[in-house]
């Protein structure tokens, strides 16, 4: 199959995962093209069968904001036609499945077509598409989508609730993660073992929005660090990341709090945490704690959206609920100090996070859904 794939490039779940299954599929022999602003952060230079397409936003003095959604659906028209592809993958509903649906309708306008698939990721239905300006739109977008997919079986009902759609299915296909790239085992922890000190490492990766609450964190990790020297290192930035550093300093822990910005390979870091805290109050999956799972690395998190899919509660992590930062801080310094029982939950989450969400299986899952979109009849 020849498939388009457009995500937002930068650092976040979505734009991961959407990376990650092209690497997949090309590596399982088909022909990916990525449609976006910029290269994705995960996508290497190059790859056999891989191709990247840039989005160029003119600039015109009449446009106070360049309008990135038509010029993404003037590429993916060229795209489509010049290298007649079978699948516009869209991860997000707007703009990108927006996009998809216009450049759809221009082929069309030349007697061509393509299939529009749509993978929901979270804040486009939880926070954007709920949006009274953006509402209509989202809702169109997906109703007109071949077929449509949520990471969790939290957002596919967030979806059925918030917009009713009609007729649209929305089928459950989890992220997933590369087995041979987060195993503790092959990599070594790149922070210096002077800066660490012998102390327990706590981490948290995200892109430091509101929703993550990451002052939640640094206050867990100072409960935690009264009873178990440790240090908290933060990875990732984002309009919150000032505050996660003012609550550091009025806790007096900005000693032991590293804050290491945006940093492509996580999987070294992840292999020397022995904790992994994720403290978002809407969690659409939480691609980052299967990551820190896949590595052996227990999750305390909060039991909201999909996360409790993900971390099964006493067995690969522990959850509570959402500003709870003291039963979580107990859990940790419950596990810091019982080295079986850490050892014992670090073996039970890289088990479970191979056996529910391996890359085979789950890619295997989409290769299954773009062959029954291509052989279904097309959209309306």
């Amino acid at each position: 199959m020849k498939i388009g794939i457009t995500c937002y490039p930068t650092y976040g779940g979505s734009g991961a995962v959407a990376t990650e299954l092209g690497i997949a599929l090309a590596a399982r022999g088909h022909e990916v093209h990525f449609i976006t602003y910029q290269q994705p952060f995960r996508l290497p230079s190059f790859l056999p069968r891989v191709w990247f397409h840039e989005v160029d936003v003119g600039r015109y003095p009449l446009f106070e904001y360049p309008p990135y959604d038509l010029a993404l659906a003037v590429r993916m028209h060229e795209v489509v036609r010049d290298h007649q592809l079978d699948i516009l993958h869209c991860h997000y509903a707007i703009p990108h499945a927006t996009s998809a649906w216009i450049a759809r309708e221009m082929l069309r306008e030349g007697a061509g077509d393509v299939k529009v698939v749509t993978t929901l990721h979270g804040t486009d239905i939880t926070i954007v598409g709920q949006e009274r300006s953006f509402y209509t739109i989202t809702r169109f977008s997906i109703e007109r989508s071949d077929s449509v997919t949520a990471v969790s079986d939290y957002l596919r009902d967030e979806t059925y609730r918030a917009f009713g759609c009609v007729g649209c299915n929305v089928e459950v296909i989890h992220n997933f993660i590369d087995p041979t790239t987060f195993d503790r085992a092959l990599h070594r922890f790149p922070i210096p073992a002077d800066v660490i000190g012998g102390r327990k490492v706590l981490m948290h990766i995200s892109n430091f929005r509101p929703v993550k609450r990451v002052r939640d964190v640094v206050r867990a990790y100072a409960k935690m660090n009264e009873r178990v020297a440790s240090v908290l290192v933060m990875v990732g930035d984002g309009p919150d990341r000032v505050e996660a550093e003012a609550e550091a300093r009025d806790l007096g822990v900005s000693d032991g709090v590293l804050f290491l910005g945006k940093i492509d390979a996580i999987a070294e870091l992840l292999a020397g945490a022995d904790l992994f805290l994720l403290t978002s109050d809407k969690e659409s999956f939480g691609l980052s704690a299967l990551e820190a799972l896949a590595s052996g690395v227990p999750v305390l998190g909060y039991r909201a959206g999909g996360l409790p899919e993900v971390v099964t509660d006493g067995v690969t992590g522990s959850l509570h609920a959402v500003g709870d930062v003291d039963g979580m801080a107990a859990a940790g310094i419950a596990l810091l100090t019982d080295p079986v029982r850490w050892q014992v939950m670090s073996d039970a989450a890289a088990s479970d996070a191979r056996r529910r969400f391996s890359q085979d299986s789950i890619v295997a899952q989409y290769e299954a859904l773009y062959e029954r979109t291509l052989a279904a009849i097309p959209a309306k």
